[in-house]
């Protein structure tokens, strides 16, 4: 035999058994394959996906309203802290900011039960109980309190 057919031979040979050896392993690893843990796997992603799109927070009204009520309402710091601030420490919409004496002194002049019954019904851009309908009567007079008394007055609920 010539030297290239020797060569011939010789490579066809290696490709045969490289190409058996990896046959094999693949034959080996289809057999030993658990197709289960794809399913498994689907069902991790899927409990995952759940897991995620679940509510950042619940929120529980009926107690918080029910230990208001226990406790007598919310204070009008409470009051102010939780519904008025927002406007009434930037002054948006020309609401007057807590502490502004100038600004307060023509609406305390009113006097506090006008004050009380404007925060309540609403009055120019201010909705009614500063949008917060779930807040009684007395938390609105007492949030109108703090707020005045915090800015000149010297109303007494």
């Amino acid at each position: 035999m010539s030297l290239e057919k020797e060569k011939n031979v010789l490579f066809e040979l290696m490709a045969i058994i490289v190409g058996a050896v990896v046959g094999g392993i693949l034959f080996i690893l289809f057999i030993t394959y658990d197709f289960k843990s794809a399913t498994s796997s689907n069902v991790m992603v899927e409990s995952k996906i759940k897991e995620n799109i679940q509510p950042v927070a619940k929120v529980e009204l009926a107690q918080a309203v029910a230990q208001g009520a226990a406790s007598g309402g919310k204070s009008g710091e409470e009051v102010y802290k939780a519904v008025c601030l927002t406007c009434h420490q930037a002054g948006i919409l020309n609401s007057p900011k807590l502490g502004d004496v100038q600004t307060w002194a023509p609406r305390i002049a009113q006097g506090y039960e006008t004050l009380v019954q404007h925060a309540i019904k609403g009055i120019r851009s201010m909705p009614a109980k500063g949008g917060n309908a779930s807040l009684s009567d007395n938390e609105v007079a007492s949030a109108v309190l703090y707020m005045t008394n915090s800015s000149g007055a010297n109303f007494k609920k």
